[in-house]
C-alpha cells in the first residue's frame, strides 16, 4: 500500500498520526500550501480529516520539528521558508562561495568596518593585550534578499593595517587577506549553540525578539599558530540548517585511538 495519503484510511494498520503526516506533507511539497501560508486550524482539520486533536496535534508536532512549518501563539501555524543547508561546520570555504556553489545569490551590508581597541574577552581570544587595535567588522548576510547571518568579525590591525582600504560589501574577506596580504589560515575552532534574538539582531534578521538563532563562534589560525581572527556569527534559525559529514575511525590493532577535544576544527568562517 502507498504511504502517501490524500485522506486518512481508518481500515489501515498504520496510525492515523503517521497517515496525517504523510497527508499535509504532501500537501506542502506539492505547492497546495506555499511558504508563508496559514494552514487551517487544528478544529478544521479535526473536520477535514475524521480525526481526534489528539492525532492532529501530534502529527503537527512532528511536521514542526521536521521544520517545515512554523506555529506562531495567537496567529496560527504556518507553512515555513525552506531552510538553507550550510556546509561551514566542515568545509575550508566561506559563507559567500558556499552560498554561490549551491546555487544562490549572496548579497553583503556592511554595518561597521573600523578600528577600536581589543576588549579583554577579544584579546584574550586573538592572542594580544588588551587595548590592542583590531578591526571590528560588522556584515549582515542575505541569501536571494534575506537576511540569513549577522557575523561580526575582530582581526588584529598590525597583520593587516591596509584592511581598511578595501569595500567587504563585494569582495571576499578571506581572499583580500590571502592575495593582499599573505595570509594563509590553516586552522581553526568553531562552536554552535542556541541563542534567543536580542532586540537589534531581531531588527536586522526581520523575525521576532527572542526567536531562535544558531550562534557559531570561531577562532581561526595561521600555519605558525598566530591567531588572525575571532568572530561569531548569529545564524536564522528559521532559515538555516548546518550539515557535518562523519566518518567513523577504524582502529588499526597496535595502534591507540587518540580522541579529539569535543569541538569541531574549521579553518574558514565569512
Amino acid at each position: 500500500m502507498s504511504t502517501r495519503f490524500r485522506t486518512i484510511d481508518f481500515e489501515s494498520y498504520i496510525p492515523y498520526y503517521i497517515q496525517l503526516i504523510d497527508v499535509l506533507k504532501e500537501k506542502i511539497s506539492k505547492g497546495d500550501w506555499k511558504p508563508g501560508d496559514r494552514i487551517p486550524s487544528e478544529p478544521e482539520l479535526c473536520q477535514t480529516y475524521g480525526v481526534s486533536r489528539t492525532v492532529v496535534r501530534q502529527a503537527l508536532g512532528e511536521i514542526e520539528r521536521d521544520g517545515m512549518i512554523i506555529r506562531r501563539k495567537g496567529k496560527g501555524t504556518f507553512v515555513a521558508e525552506p531552510k538553507i543547508m550550510e556546509s561551514l561546520v566542515q568545509k575550508l570555504t566561506g559563507f559567500y562561495q558556499d552560498m554561490v556553489d549551491r546555487g544562490y545569490t549572496p548579497i553583503t551590508k556592511v554595518l561597521t568596518h573600523e578600528v577600536q581597541p581589543a576588549s579583554p574577552k577579544i584579546a584574550n581570544y586573538l592572542g594580544l593585550a588588551p587595548g590592542t587595535p583590531v578591526f571590528c567588522i560588522e556584515r549582515l548576510r542575505f541569501v536571494e534578499d534575506v537576511p540569513i547571518v549577522l557575523v561580526t568579525t575582530y582581526i588584529p590591525y598590525q597583520l593587516c593595517p591596509r584592511l581598511g582600504e578595501f569595500d567587504l560589501s563585494n569582495l571576499s574577506l578571506y581572499s583580500i587577506l590571502e592575495k593582499e596580504f599573505g595570509l594563509m589560515i590553516s586552522r581553526g575552532r568553531r562552536t554552535i549553540e542556541a541563542v534567543a534574538a536580542n532586540k537589534r539582531e531581531a531588527q536586522l534578521l526581520r523575525v521576532e525578539e527572542s526567536d531562535p538563532l544558531l550562534l557559531l563562534n570561531s577562532v581561526s589560525y595561521l600555519e605558525d599558530g598566530t591567531p588572525l581572527e575571532f568572530y561569531h556569527a548569529v545564524h536564522r534559525g528559521d532559515r538555516s540548517r548546518f550539515e557535518v559529514e562523519l566518518l567513523r575511525i577504524q582502529n588499526t590493532p597496535g595502534r591507540p585511538i587518540i580522541l579529539e577535544p569535543p569541538s569541531v576544527e574549521l579553518p574558514r568562517s565569512y
